[in-house]
């Protein structure tokens, strides 16, 4: 049975690979795997209760999903009273390589405030309303994928699992930050250089104008409303302790009254072109449900402890706890990086590597950083795909190796900075 569901992965991996030479969508192929794991798994081993291991995973699941869906919301409200105009009124550059390091900047900072998946978010949905071009609006998703994969890693609250091991403690607050800064800005860094020197062909032409709309102050007000409450998600986590999902709920019901409110003396048109039901209606739901697919299979794999075994096989034979942690990060491009990093929490006890020790300070940077180098590896790759159709061997073939070099780089910069300042 396990050889089963390990072809099963394997299987639905590949169609989601190939979704456009198939002609199959990748949410079909996402939904069929992750139900046939948790379907194989229930017949295989009848005397377990899958139904409860499958309803335990299902709720991380759905907090991730309502994280997803609420943050998707409040983007897309933004947008429908033009509040990205802010933004893009006070981009003045004509050169999209100029424009390329100012997101990517912005998106390194932006995901360390925020996290990794809204900043995504926000970040393509700004690139829409300035590239034109579609090959290069992909290009630029590209880039937004791996800038906001390095800024969440360095941050407690900007990727899931550097704030597992925050949470798990085995990192603190302070010392996360400050020794994972730089090897997580070089992660970012390295693919802009890259793309600067080599990579002008696919940027070519300058930038197309933009109409510079003058906004009414309502447009404002939603757009200062729904970034600061995108922004305030973490520090409502940090105050109550409950779930990101529950601060981005919040956030969605403060925009969504204010939005009835403001326009509440409209036209009944114009009511409903500005309202939240109407933004819901205009999200991704495909996408949606392709991560639950994914989620679905992963979370199935999990429970089979077969992430744990190819951990624990990778501990046995290579002994090297540095090769070890750059595998994961390698691994964790191919799935989820939450499961594999629950399974190296689970490999390597506090007791042995206390609090800031350098494999759980490595394993952030690694698990945060390595998802970049395939589209599906992280949530943030996910939810560009899905946002702009991002095919995945497109992004394999002009992705994949600029990612690459800058999760190599950043490594090899944490190892060198903790050799020469830490060790």
């Amino acid at each position: 049975m396990l050889e089963l569901i390990i072809a099963i992965f394997i299987l639905g991996y590949a169609s989601i690979a190939f979704e456009h030479p198939l002609k199959v969508n990748k949410s079909g192929s996402a939904l069929l795997m992750g139900i046939l794991i948790w379907t194989v798994y229930r017949l295989g081993w009848p005397s377990i209760d899958v139904a409860a291991e499958m309803a335990h995973h299902l709720t991380g699941i759905s907090e991730i999903l309502f994280f997803l869906m609420g943050a998707m919301t409040i983007v897309e409200l933004i947008d429908a009273h033009d509040g990205f105009n802010m933004i893009t009124n006070r981009i003045n550059t004509r050169s999209k390589i100029r424009l390329l390091w100012i997101m990517a900047i912005l998106t390194f900072i932006l995901s360390a405030i925020l996290d990794n998946l809204t900043t995504t978010i926000v970040m393509v949905s700004l690139a829409r309303k300035l590239i034109k071009n579609p090959e290069q609006r992909l290009f630029f998703a590209g880039m937004t994928v791996i800038a906001a994969n390095a800024g969440g890693a360095w941050s407690p609250i900007g990727d899931v699992t550097t704030t597992m091991l925050w949470i798990g403690g085995q990192v603190s607050t302070l010392n996360i930050m400050k020794v994972l800064f730089v090897p997580s800005l070089v992660c970012a860094i390295i693919p802009l250089i890259y793309v600067t020197l080599f990579e002008k062909k696919s940027l070519r032409g300058d930038l197309e104008p933009v109409d510079k709309k003058k906004l009414a102050p309502e447009n404002k007000i939603i757009f200062f409303i729904g970034l600061g409450g995108l922004i305030l998600v973490p520090v409502f986590k940090q105050i109550t302790h409950l779930p990101p999902y529950v601060g981005m709920m919040l956030a969605l019901g403060v925009v969504w009254i204010a939005s009835d409110l403001l326009h509440r003396n409209k036209n009944e048109y114009d009511q409903k072109r500005f309202s939240a039901a109407n933004a819901l209606m205009r999200i991704d739901m495909p996408s949606l449900l392709f991560f639950l697919g994914i989620l679905l299979a992963v979370s199935g794999l999990e429970s089979l402890h077969l992430l744990r075994g190819v951990a624990g096989w990778m501990d046995a034979t290579i002994g090297n706890k540095d090769v070890i942690v750059i595998g994961i990060g390698l691994l964790s491009a191919i799935v989820d990086n939450v499961p594999l990093v629950a399974a190296t929490m689970g490999m390597y006890d506090l007791n042995t590597y206390p609090m800031d020790h350098k494999i759980w300070e490595f394993i952030a940077y690694c698990a945060g950083t390595g998802g970049s180098i395939l589209i599906i590896g992280s949530a943030a790759g996910v939810a560009a795909m899905g946002m702009e159709k991002i095919d995945f061997i497109w992004y394999f073939k002009k992705m994949g190796f600029i990612a690459f070099l800058g999760y190599i780089a950043g490594a090899l910069i944490y190892l060198a900075q903790y050799e020469l300042f830490f060790s």
